[in-house]
């Protein structure tokens, strides 16, 4: 029987089935608390080692620390910018974005300047993401826009996809998870009909159970943001079983 061994601990992970690797590659696993302290931290990364999730998104303080944990694993290292409100000044969310790709981010989630947009300045939220964008790209990271959409109407949340699809941004996301309420399947097929096929969606905020993930991807994501990445992926393994040489 093959366990491979996960990256950087030296010790067997246990075997997933190839579609729950698929599922596991879904999901940025999170650690955004404001208390996480370095143990939570470094837990979050052996759990991301284990299930090989798309990445770990933590506060840009810990993006040295998860990039060496990560290190030679396809596991991501995202950091946020301008977070949880998003109504920082473009100058210091480049900023937070250079040094935080400089430590080795790959993968950046902006938030969206929502009181710009809100007071009808959209060149001003358009070009706050570009810049975050410029910055992004130059470094080889993508950039995920959190438009908070439990701040939002509809028309605003087509709006604010509109601008980041214009300013380069790979990605929209629904939440920080500091808003009023997180994602709903609503949201993410409303987000996904205005982006098209070709730009990424993520569903974050509240997404707890393997059904809540089912429900996201189903409706249009192709990322899911989660803390409780690992009971969804026990509840998957539970249902598949384990083979060999997963």
């Amino acid at each position: 029987m093959f366990l491979p061994i996960c990256y950087g601990s030296g010790f067997p992970c246990p075997q997933i089935m190839s579609f729950d690797r698929n599922l596991a590659r879904l999901i940025d696993h999170t650690i955004l608390r404001p208390d996480a302290v370095r143990a939570d931290v470094a837990r979050v990364c052996a759990e991301a080692l284990r299930f090989q999730f798309a990445s770990v998104c933590v506060n840009s303080f810990w993006v040295p620390f998860i990039a060496q944990e990560l290190a030679g694993s396809p596991v991501k290292v995202c950091t946020v910018a301008g977070f949880p409100l998003g109504a920082a000044t473009t100058a210091a969310k480049v900023a937070e974005t250079t040094e935080a790709v400089a430590a080795g981010a790959t993968e950046i989630d902006m938030v969206l300047n929502v009181g710009a947009l809100l007071s009808g300045e959209t060149a001003t939220a358009e070009n706050d993401i570009a810049a975050v964008v410029r910055a992004s790209h130059a470094g080889g990271a993508i950039v995920k826009v959190i438009i908070e959409t439990a701040l939002l109407t509809d028309a605003a949340k087509v709006l604010a996809c509109q601008l980041s699809q214009a300013a380069g941004a790979d990605f929209v996301k629904t939440s920080t998870g500091f808003a009023k309420s997180g994602a709903t399947a609503a949201d993410i097929a409303l987000m996904r009909k205005t982006v098209g096929p070709l730009m990424g969606v993520k569903a974050s905020g509240g997404i707890r159970t393997l059904d809540d993930l089912r429900t996201m991807v189903d409706a249009g994501a192709s990322r899911v943001g989660a803390s409780a990445s690992v009971a969804i992926m026990e509840a998957a393994l539970l249902e598949s079983g384990p083979v060999e040489n997963a």
